[in-house]
């Protein structure tokens, strides 16, 4: 096996993210993903240019988009030497593809590609139920003109027009997400104030972001967006505690709501990576570089909260690094909620958990909250499933160049109880 080489990140794009059935009601997944991808090509000058490999993914997609990364590699401007995958890990997709791209780097297997994400929930996929495509199937598959029909009238309710969403509930629990977090926020006692004061900060933060240009680079307007429409920079705390609880609403209890959740959202990013040698024999500037990653789960069916799968792969990480939780400049903690964050905060600060759960000796300790989010995060962008990880990676990236250097932690927690992280440095 090849000697692990470094794996650079030069840059990163993404579309403005959109709140569910607004600008991008009636764009899919490969529209996004093209528009994206689009930008970086031109913004790295790679018309015509044969890449490694683009890896893209999405979690709520139409069976038509059989291989979403090499349809949209094909409308990109690359060449159409560059083959395409897809790829799926709930809300750690773009991380997870940015990491599969990045070891084929490492291995020296490729010289440069890109990793990226794409997701809608506007554009979804609406089939028929069982009994209505049992039907469908029985009539395509008679061969009289009068077995079709009777295949399609013969016993026929009406409510067999009843047409499948896609499934936001856990396979497993019959749960959504925000039912899993808000268990999460009981157990770890996380109060609502608390969980509001992470959103209202989270809006704060990406305004002044874009106040101060950070992301004129980074964003590719589309369909008359330039930034993200879900956030709210005159947000306060007045303004949310109105807000009645989104998931547990007959307990008495619930504290997660609206505006401390991320909300459903459409969007793509990517992230081109390449090797120093492709880099420089292209001229590109590497801003920062994809040192380590890890991947993790909880057995939440049995107990254990659905998204604290990071609160596992964080120290797994650290340990072959010698590192420690503090040893980081920058953190770039994923908002599925407020109380998903706070809850991993108090979960490496917790004696009991870091010795029973994680086998340590000590608590992993307390991270400066001014360190976590610089730049606001998906409570403030959303959270296009797929798209989030790429958006980090190329946030956290430009952030380090400006900074001249340091060391980043990224986690998500993603559905099904995993969870994606990794170590970006410059």
């Amino acid at each position: 096996m090849s000697t692990a080489r470094p794996v650079a990140i030069l840059g990163g794009v993404r579309i403005p993210f959109c709140r569910q059935n607004t600008a991008y009601a009636d764009v899919g997944n490969l529209g996004m993903s093209v528009r994206t991808l689009g930008a970086l090509v031109e913004r790295f000058g790679l018309h015509g240019q044969a890449l490694g490999e683009v890896a893209m993914g999405a979690v709520i997609k139409h069976p038509s988009d059989w291989n979403l990364g090499r349809e949209a590699a094909l409308s990109s401007g690359l060449s159409p030497l560059t083959p395409g995958i897809t790829l799926q890990r709930a809300c750690g997709t773009s991380l997870d593809s940015i990491i599969t791209v990045g070891n084929k780097i490492a291995l020296g297997q490729i010289e440069s590609g890109i990793g990226g994400g794409s997701d809608t929930t506007s554009d979804v996929p609406i089939v028929y139920g069982k009994k209505l495509r049992s039907r469908l199937l029985a009539a395509n598959r008679a061969k009289s003109t009068g077995d079709k029909i009777k295949a399609m009238v013969q016993g026929f309710k009406f409510s067999e027009l009843k047409p499948e969403f896609p499934g936001v509930a856990e396979p497993r629990t019959g749960k959504s997400m925000g039912d899993h977090c808000e268990d999460m926020a009981k157990e770890w006692n996380i109060s609502r104030d608390s969980q509001d004061e992470w959103a209202v900060s989270s809006h704060k933060k990406l305004a002044a972001a874009y106040e101060r240009g950070f992301f004129d680079d980074l964003i590719a307007p589309f369909r008359g967006q330039s930034r993200d429409n879900i956030l709210r920079p005159d947000t306060s705390l007045e303004k949310l505690a109105t807000l009645k609880p989104a998931f547990d609403r007959v307990s008495g209890r619930g504290t997660l709501t609206a505006a401390n959740s991320t909300p459903l959202t459409d969007g793509a990013a990517a992230v081109l990576l390449a090797s120093d040698e492709w880099a420089q024999a292209h001229g590109h500037e590497p801003l920062a570089y994809l040192r380590d990653s890890q991947v993790a789960a909880v057995d939440f069916v049995h107990g254990e909260g659905l998204l604290m799968a990071p609160t596992v792969a964080v120290p797994e990480m650290l340990k072959r690094h010698g590192l420690s939780l503090q040893d980081f400049d920058i953190y770039e903690i994923h908002e599925a909620f407020a109380a998903q964050v706070l809850c991993t905060l108090r979960a490496w600060e917790s004696e009991e958990y870091c010795k029973n759960r994680l086998g340590l000796d000590a608590p992993m300790g307390r991270i400066d909250p001014a360190r976590i989010n610089p730049n606001g995060s998906s409570l403030a962008t959303g959270h296009p499933f797929a798209a989030t990880g790429a958006r980090i990676v190329a946030t956290v990236a430009k952030e380090l160049k400006q900074r001249g250097g340091g060391r980043a932690l990224v986690s998500i927690c993603t559905a099904g109880g995993m969870g994606v992280v990794a170590i970006i440095e410059r």
